[in-house]
Formats: structure tokens, sequence, C-alpha cells
């Protein structure tokens, strides 16, 4: 197993051998033929799970506002389009699945899964932490004390697949990035009732460990908005866990290597990898 690497040199040996593809913006890379494959087999390995067959599969777009992207496309000048509109980009897979729900719940719940694009204005030479990425998403609805033990039971779950592809996982209760003097407190309140798990991976020499995997119990934050109750009529609650895709495959690029055929073979064959994809070193060409 080779040693981990500082950000710098993960991020350079990812795209000397093709599997991110540099565009100029930090955090905004295109995916080698490598990377996507692997990317592609661990999400039909967590799909291939009861709880993938077993969910309501939902499929959500990205927003643009059309007329900023039609101009910037033509190389016209866009920036009066900078108006407040009716559209944003999505942070979190599972954002536009909670509208969905209304009214009165089945007897155990809805479960529903998202694959999906999303953005985070959050640019750095660190390679995990990307403005675009996917996530798989599971989100649970139901009575309180099926959506905690259904996170509990995934977050056992979790870090037993984690370990059975050779990462070193963890987790750990976490807070979202909240801001100022009262996100302070709400991030303090989060720990504290446990809302809010990661299940996290040592990826580089030089960073903490990177979080792969996160668990969060929303409790009424969602229903109370969209008026979700039980089968009996008591209030519900929703969960939601969501696995990084681009981070997965980084990690498990940068635990055993970059490429395939380097990979343990019960890695390989957990994942059903197709080593004859790799990317030969050197496939990202600089243009004159």
């Amino acid at each position: 197993m080779p040693a981990l690497l500082d950000a710098q040199a993960l991020h350079d040996q990812l795209a000397l051998h093709g599997l991110i593809i540099p565009s100029g913006l930090p955090g905004a890379y295109g995916r080698g033929a490598a990377f996507e494959h692997v990317i592609e087999r661990f999400d039909a390995l967590v799909m291939r799970s009861d709880e993938g067959k077993r969910a309501q599969r939902m499929t959500f777009p990205p927003i643009v506002a059309r007329e900023m992207a039609s101009a910037a496309a033509a190389g016209q000048r866009w920036e009066h389009g900078l108006d407040i509109t009716d559209g944003m980009l999505v942070p979190a897979a599972c954002y536009p699945v909670y509208p969905t729900f209304s009214g009165l719940l089945p007897q155990g719940g809805r479960t529903v899964t998202v694959l999906g694009w999303c953005y985070r204005h959050e640019p750095s030479i660190e390679p995990t932490r990307l403005q675009s990425f996917r996530m798989r998403e599971f989100i649970r609805v139901g009575a309180p004390s099926l959506v905690e033990a259904w996170r509990d039971a995934w977050l056992d779950r979790g870090i037993v697949l984690l370990e059975s592809l050779g990462l070193d996982a963890r987790s750990d209760t976490a807070n979202d990035p909240f801001f100022g003097r009262s996100g302070r407190m709400l991030a303090q309140s989060q720990k504290e009732q446990r809302l809010k798990f990661e299940i996290m991976v040592p990826v580089m020499r030089d960073r903490a460990p990177t979080a792969l995997c996160s668990f969060n119990w929303h409790q009424q934050h969602f229903t109370g908005k969209f008026g979700v109750v039980n089968h009996d009529g008591e209030p519900a609650h929703t969960a939601c866990l969501g696995f990084g895709l681009e981070r997965m495959a980084i990690a498990l690029f940068a635990t055993h290597g970059f490429r395939l055929r380097d990979w343990p073979a019960s890695v390989r064959a957990l994942l059903e990898i197709d080593a004859a994809i790799d990317d030969p070193a050197g496939a990202v060409v600089k243009q004159a």
C-alpha cells in the first residue's frame, strides 16, 4: 500500500495519471475514464444493497440562469445578468427531495435515493475540496424512532463498507459550517444532540482525515415546513446520508495507487473493477 502524499503531490499525481483533468480553476476538474469508472462501480455497489434496491429513485437537475449561460457561451458580457433569479445551484443532492414530501405518510414511512451534482464555492488546491461534485444520497422520512434507527444502522454499515474497500474508516460527530455567534451556538447544539456524523478516511498526510460520508438527522426541520406527518398523525422526522463520489474515488486512488491494476484483488473484485480502463500516464495534453 503506497504512503499517503501531501495535498499538492496528490493533485499532481491524479493529473499525471489522467484521473483528473485540470481546467485552470481550483476545485473544477475534468475526470478521466478510470476515475469515472471507479465512481460508477462504487455507486453500483451501494445501489446493490437492500436499501438501494428498495429506495424510490428520483433525479433532479441543477439550475442555471438561461440568459447568463447563453451570453457566456457566445463570448458576450454577462455581468448585467447578475440580478437575483428564481433559481440557485444545489449545495446538496437531497435538497430538492424534501418539498416532494407532503401530507400523510404510509406506514413505515418512505425512503428516497438521488444521485446529483452539487456546487460549493470552495476553490482549493486540495483535490478533495471541489466546487462541483456528485453525491449519492438516501433520504428517510418517518417516525422519529425509525429514522434514528435507520441513521444509526447506516452509520455502522457505512464503516463496514469502507473498511471492505481497504480504507481506514472511522466516525465522529460533526457540525455544518454555520457562521457568526448564532452560528457557533447552532454548531454546538448540533454536536450536543448528535444530529450529524461523518465517516472519515486519511487521504493526505498534511490534512486531517477527509469526510467521505455524512449523516444528518433533521428532526422536524423539513417535515414541519412541508406539513408531513406519520400515518398515525404524529410528527414525522427526516434524516439523510450522502456519499461524496469524487472524494470516494480520490480516497481509493490515494490509498491503493493510481493504476487500477495495482489495487488489491479483493477491492477490485468487490467493486467489479475493469483494470483495462487504466488511463495512461501523461494522458492530459496541454494545447499550445
